[in-house]
């Protein structure tokens, strides 16, 4: 077991590393490209729910959405900076797609996985209602308002734009201090679960926590690195099935939200919805409050476009997402008919995004 467990520290640092290093002199295959991406991601989290468990709830859940959007931020700006066809959308594509698996796709599944184990479960209604509220608030003014601006729509104005970046970065750092500081008792679990909490193993010592931040840091960078290897196979792969770019969005989203989903799930599983929940809605507003103040800057300096504003059929699904994922959410407490709701949603918006 302890060789297992080193084993799973050091190898996909080292894979990562190689495949960066060789990707350049040795045509690697995108089937082994994409396995080294998605062990190197786990491993991020691995290390990221460590230190998580050192610094305790709901630090541990706001580093690893921060980390998971740091991997997201760097796989778009790194396309966007190759300049390929559809560039100008794709932070709009995965940003969209980010939050409509979050909240319909992982919010569903560890809503229903968590009530046909548990059969009800409740969380603090206060601190995700805060979520909520910050969450609509960044949609609507990064994804929905360009499209009514004085500007030529989907397009902000360079002024515009830098407003709205300054204001979601603000929005977002004002929601991290009254999670982590002013108000955390608002996102910590309810009493019921504060026992199983406490079943957990001891937290890790200091030198096990400096580890795993330093292998934290070059995960990250390992999969922004080879995820910009695999891009182009992911693009290729999309226009050669004959599906519309906007799917390339959901690949990259659903490749970066795949450990965090797995990580919601398995607190679902183990009767603790709020760690869900801090996870779930903490990565979405992180996803638009960091990621569309990076591609604005991004777009602001180097002249690149930068299309937010959504089509009709996207403002629907959204609006509809975010009116029922705040009734879901309203009574502090869920059920199975709460997760096949949103699954649903879910199951529409990929069936939507394939056949437009």
């Amino acid at each position: 077991m302890e060789r297992l467990r080193w084993t799973w520290i050091w190898l996909p640092p080292f894979a990562g590393a190689a495949s960066v290093l060789f990707g350049g002199v040795v045509d690697i295959p995108p089937l082994l490209l994409g396995l080294v991406l998605i062990i190197t991601v786990l491993a991020a989290v691995h290390h990221a729910e460590l230190i998580a468990h050192k610094v305790g709830e709901p630090f541990g859940t706001f580093l690893l959405a921060l980390a998971v959007t740091v991997i997201e931020v760097g796989l778009i700006l790194t396309l966007m900076l190759q300049g390929k066809s559809g560039a100008e959308t794709l932070a709009r594509d995965t940003v969209f797609s980010a939050v409509m698996i979050i909240l319909n796709g992982l919010v569903g599944a560890f809503i229903l996985l968590g009530a046909l184990r548990h059969r009800e479960q409740s969380f603090q209604q206060v601190g995700v209602s805060a979520s909520l509220a910050t969450l609509c608030t960044l949609t609507v003014l990064t994804l929905v308002l360009p499209n009514f601006a004085a500007s030529a729509g989907p397009f902000y104005a360079p002024s515009q734009l830098a407003f709205v970046a300054i204001v979601s970065l603000l929005l977002y750092l004002t929601f991290v201090a009254v999670q982590t500081v002013r108000h955390r008792d608002y996102f910590l679990p309810p009493n019921e679960e504060a026992a199983d909490l406490e079943a957990h193993a001891p937290p890790p010592s200091g030198r096990q926590t400096l580890l795993s931040g330093v292998l934290l840091v070059a995960c990250l960078v390992e999969v922004v690195l080879v995820a910009k290897a695999l891009a182009p196979a992911i693009e290729d792969g999309v226009a050669a099935a004959g599906a519309p770019h906007a799917v390339v969005g959901v690949v990259i989203a659903a490749l970066v939200l795949l450990p965090e989903s797995v990580a919601a799930v398995r607190a679902a599983m183990a009767n603790r919805l709020q760690t869900s929940l801090n996870l779930a809605l903490g990565s979405a507003l992180a996803t638009i409050g960091l990621t569309i103040p990076a591609v604005a800057v991004l777009s602001l300096s180097q002249g690149l476009p930068l299309a937010l504003g959504l089509d009709s059929r996207g403002i629907v699904l959204l609006s509809l997402t975010l009116l029922v994922t705040t009734q879901s959410l309203a009574t502090a407490r869920t059920t199975v008919l709460q997760g096949v709701v949103h699954l649903v949603i879910f199951g529409v918006f990929v069936f939507t995004t394939l056949v437009p």
